[in-house]
């Protein structure tokens, strides 16, 4: 389930920078460029934030 919200959330966040991009101002990329990081990062260490937010805040199990 946690991995589930972490992807739902990464993905939001991406199109939602990109469209912003778009409509707003194109400094949004940075943004996008920052989640797809973490979601690299996350790759080789195994460690993501906001799946210790989930299971420390919000009390989500795998």
């Amino acid at each position: 389930m946690k991995n589930r919200i972490v992807r739902g959330i990464a993905g939001s966040f991406i199109l939602i920078s990109l469209l912003s991009a778009i409509y707003v101002n194109i400094n949004w990329l940075w943004f996008t460029a920052f989640v797809g990081a973490n979601l690299l990062q996350s790759s080789f260490t195994k460690w993501c934030l906001l799946d210790d937010i989930l299971t420390k805040v919000f009390k989500v199990k795998d």
